[in-house]
């Protein structure tokens, strides 16, 4: 999945932006405000996009990704997310910090390059933030989990695991803790805002929250202290 030759990086902003709002179609000004221009100037990025078969782009109706545009996004998009992984893995960067550094490594545009970053780093399905990267063959993973924010002032970063011990029935409070026995109070609303993966504890584990429990964080119905085996489906 190679994008296009003799890209800028701006055009490859662009095809960034385009990529991540139009549904299917995305309004100029609203392009300009993503890329952080005057709504003219990206008129003129897109007219220039259309004519490279990137973009399609009626006035009135906004501008929207070609199928050769798609792949070319895709390609900006998998070496930026590949960039973030061997940065926070490799080298040691925080998960808040390689986005910014992965924004100027994503335009170096070398195919084989990237195969071997893909390869070294054993092909990652997901960057450090969750977020999936695109396949060399133009196709993308399916969502990691259920997408939150991340709660980075309390700990509770991506990488990171907690266990679920306590739901309030009163008010829908969370209470995680780590392995080392740290403990968070998680609001109903706040626990809406937290990226997670469902993990079956051990069978030698105490009894705890169920995997439906973790996977209905939202839910206010308080928990059943039952193995997974042993969960009944409520009634409907």
């Amino acid at each position: 999945m190679n994008a296009p030759a003799l890209l800028t990086s701006t055009e490859e902003n662009y095809l960034k932006a385009v990529f991540a709002l139009a549904q299917p179609r995305i309004g100029t000004n609203a392009l300009a405000d993503r890329v952080q221009t005057k709504a003219s100037s990206a008129t003129d990025m897109i007219q220039r996009l259309a004519e490279k078969g990137l973009v399609e782009y009626e006035r009135y109706r906004g501008v929207g990704l070609t199928p050769s545009g798609r792949v070319a996004a895709a390609a900006v998009i998998r070496r930026h997310r590949l960039w973030e992984v061997f940065l926070a893995e490799k080298l040691g960067f925080g998960w808040h910090e390689v986005h910014d550094l992965a924004e100027e490594l994503e335009h170096v545009q070398s195919p084989e390059l990237i195969r071997r970053l893909d390869a070294f780093l054993d092909t990652p399905s997901y960057d450090p933030h969750g977020d999936p990267i695109p396949r060399a063959d133009g196709t993308w993973p399916t969502a990691a989990g259920v997408r939150l924010d991340y709660l980075h002032r309390v700990g509770m970063v991506p990488g990171t695991e907690w266990t679920l011990s306590e739901i309030v029935p009163f008010d829908g409070t969370r209470t995680v803790q780590t392995r080392s026995g740290r403990t968070l109070d998680l609001s109903a609303l706040a626990a809406r805002h937290v990226l997670v993966q469902p993990q079956e504890p051990p069978a030698d584990e105490p009894l705890g929250p169920t995997r439906r429990d973790l996977l209905q964080w939202g839910d206010e119905t308080p928990y059943e202290t039952t193995r997974p085996s042993e969960t009944q489906t409520p009634d409907a």
